[in-house]
């Protein structure tokens, strides 16, 4: 199929804000899509090139887009420069400068969406001498075959920012409207596989019932929605309950199949080499031939046994190298609390009480290498508080409180899980950093970096822009570049220094160490809840002793 038949559907689905719309757009074009190119055609529609399960992205930094689209069109990184930030989108900067292109082509070749997919799919592949060229020319190679509108597609692909709407909501209902198949089949489908394209593919065949669940295939997971009591909690999931302590730690899929023991984010990352060490615990100390668990990976103190934030694993996470020494400096712990597949069995539609005893029954629990989450089954609200201020004591972010009826059901629902966590007071902080936004946000500031005061200096805690809003509802990207343009001191491209003198209010989940900014520490989750700088100064903003107070009281530091 020629690219300029997708091309023409990501025009169409730019002309709309309405989901059913875009749906039905989508939904007409996959009947006239073959076989061959089906799968390629819905990862393309999301601005996508693997399945949700393959960790593998394109990589390719704006830098690098920039050289590319230089290099493609004969003009200067400077005036690519330019037009970026006047339209916000490198894809339409590109567009712009094809339309009156310096240097002609003495071969053209029109593109098709195998020829697009594949030169794209192939940029992370190339390592050692000469890389940046191979990825360059490959991708030059598109522009230069393509139409000016082609040629913003093809960049904004390459940098996996297609902005034209489609989430993977709207593939899954286009799907279903395209090939007549009931939309819950076809979600429940992708929970499975985690690839669209692989579930169109059988979804027009009409050979969804042959998916199932396989270990060492990651899967998405439950999750749980949060409220502000125990009352609440009870009103959400039923009585009585499981609850259970939420620990501050990283959520592990753990597989076991005839390819071994694997382990995967919550976010489908293959991190079965960070925790090497693991592998051994789990076989020891969990019967069966093949299984999916859930459960959390938390660091602990050698010295004193009790756990420790988020932070103190999260080196291990990215770590590539020096791996074993990695796991002394940062011991970590298995706590289990799920079981979703056992001995070819698929366990999502077993209620949890089921799914507790199995796992209860087939993990033999190690201390400080593989445990059972700590759990009270109440109907009982005093209980539960009670068990609450324990979890909260231990040193735990709170409670998960579950409907023990539930199977699992991965993504948040209704009646399902919820978290019970301690409410942090907010902070008042000034911005000191912004970046021009790209798209709908091309005029506006956005990504705000804010800090406190210490001793007279401005040190960073981080950078917010969720609680923000496109449009007039409350606090708009639009109302905050006007307060800020007045205070900007130096501009960079698309980044600039602002007067640390407009105060924010910001709402967050936690706040952890972190070398990345100035004052050591970084605020998890920040929110911009409200503009204070008519009624605060500078002056008046959170100092450093604050964020540490905050620190050692949060979950009970001592």
């Amino acid at each position: 199929m020629e690219y300029s038949k997708l091309v023409d559907v990501y025009l169409e689905l730019e002309k709309t804000t309405k989901k059913l719309e875009k749906r039905d757009i989508i939904a007409s074009f996959l009947k006239k899509v073959n076989d061959e190119d089906l799968n390629m055609v819905i990862y393309l529609l999301q601005g996508k090139f693997f399945p949700d399960w393959n960790e593998e992205k394109i990589g390719i930094s704006d830098k690098l887009i920039l050289k590319t689209v230089s290099k493609a069109t004969g003009y200067s990184n400077d005036k690519v420069i330019s037009l970026w930030k006047e339209y916000g989108n490198l894809g339409r900067s590109c567009e712009e400068l094809m339309k009156s292109k310096k240097q002609g082509t003495l071969h053209y070749t029109k593109l098709n969406i195998k020829k697009v997919y594949d030169n794209i799919v192939r940029l992370p592949s190339f390592e050692g001498s000469g890389t940046v060229d191979k990825k360059i020319g490959l991708v030059v190679e598109l522009i230069n075959n393509s139409s000016p509108i082609e040629s913003r597609f093809i960049v904004n692909s390459v940098l996996e920012n297609l902005r034209v709407g489609v989430a993977a909501g709207i593939i899954r209902d286009a799907i279903s409207v395209s090939y007549d198949t009931d939309v819950k089949n076809i979600e429940k489908s992708y929970n499975l596989t985690l690839d669209y394209g692989e579930v169109a593919l059988l979804a027009k065949k009409k050979k969804l019932s042959k998916i199932g669940l396989e270990s060492g295939r990651p899967i998405k997971l439950m999750l749980a929605i949060k409220v502000d009591g125990v009352e609440e909690a009870f009103k959400a999931v039923g009585k009585p309950a499981q609850a259970e302590y939420k620990l501050d730690g990283f959520r592990l899929q753990i597989h076991k199949s005839k390819e071994g023991i694997k382990f995967f984010t919550r976010n489908f990352e293959n991190v079965t080499k960070q925790f090497q060490e693991l592998v051994e615990v789990v076989d020891k100390n969990v019967k069966g031939k093949n299984f999916i668990l859930d459960g959390e990976v938390v660091g602990y103190d050698v010295k004193t046994g009790k756990y420790l934030p988020f932070q103190s694993i999260s080196q291990r996470i990215k770590r590539k190298y020096d791996i074993k020494e990695m796991a002394k400096k940062f011991p970590v712990v298995i706590n289990l609390f799920d079981v979703i597949y056992y001995n070819n069995k698929n366990l999502m539609d077993e209620n949890l009480k089921k799914r507790r005893k199995i796992l209860e029954k087939i993990t033999k629990e190690v201390d400080k290498k593989i445990m059972l989450t700590k759990k009270l089954v109440s109907d009982d609200v005093k209980k539960i508080t009670k068990f609450y201020k324990e979890a909260l004591s231990d040193g735990t972010e709170g409670l998960i409180v579950k409907n023990i009826e539930s199977g699992f059901k991965p993504g948040r629902y209704v009646n399902g899980w919820v978290k019970l966590k301690q409410t942090l007071e907010p902070l008042d902080l000034v911005i000191t950093k912004a970046e021009w936004g790209e798209g709908k946000r091309a005029n506006w500031l956005s990504s705000f970096t804010i800090a406190c005061l210490d001793k007279g200096k401005i040190l960073e805690v981080g950078k917010v822009s969720t609680g923000v809003k496109e449009k007039s509802e409350g606090l708009s990207f639009e109302e905050l570049t006007n307060v800020l343009k007045k205070h900007i001191i130096k501009e960079e491209g698309k980044s600039v220094v602002v007067d640390p003198k407009i105060v924010i209010e910001v709402g967050y989940e936690e706040i952890q160490k972190s070398p990345t900014y100035s004052s050591g520490y970084a605020l998890r989750f920040p929110r911009l809840l409200r503009l204070r700088h008519m009624e605060k100064s500078s002056k008046d903003i959170n100092n450093l002793q604050d964020i540490e107070r905050l620190y050692q009281n949060q979950r009970g530091k001592r």
